[in-house]
């Protein structure tokens, strides 16, 4: 290898790896906040760590869960990434960009990937309608029955996301 190729190698931008990119891992850890107790969620979900409804075993968690640590808490946020990659793999016929896939991670994350196989936004998605598609996050903003800031604000990134290079 050439020096001049050594230099091209090491400062070309890096391919793609099909996975979440730091700016959708970033969505979801600022929406979700950490906590290493169990709590119901707006939705009234026990959840735990970075937002992780499932325990490391795929069991759902419980109030009753024992406390995490971030070490704990990442190999979870892992785990549920791993099967929400796979979700939209299966149910995105699209062609996606590194952004618009980290994207939807975070919102499938969020909201499940059954609400995002049913979703209109998946339907536009897979018709080629991007612009529309990025228009279906806002609708996704109520928990519970009531709208909530944090989801009207979690949509508002993730479409920022979505549409961008």
């Amino acid at each position: 290898m050439s020096y001049l190729d050594d230099i091209v190698e090491k400062h070309a931008p890096k391919a793609w790896d099909g996975h979440i990119n730091a700016s959708g891992l970033a969505i979801i850890k600022r929406y979700e906040g950490w906590r290493s107790s169990p709590y119901l969620c707006a939705a009234n979900r026990a959840t735990i760590g970075w937002g992780s409804t499932w325990d490391i075993n795929g069991n759902p968690v419980t109030l009753d869960h024992p406390d995490i640590d971030e070490e704990q808490g990442t190999a979870l946020l892992k785990k549920e990434i791993t099967h929400v990659e796979k979700g939209i793999r299966r149910l995105i016929k699209a062609e996606l960009t590194e952004n618009m896939f980290s994207a939807l991670c975070s919102f499938a994350f969020n909201v499940g990937t059954g609400n995002l196989q049913r979703s209109t936004l998946r339907m536009k998605l897979n018709r080629g309608q991007y612009e529309d598609a990025a228009d279906e996050f806002k609708k996704w903003k109520k928990a519970g029955g009531r709208t909530l800031k944090g989801l009207v604000r979690r949509r508002a990134s993730e479409r920022q996301l979505f549409l961008s290079e």
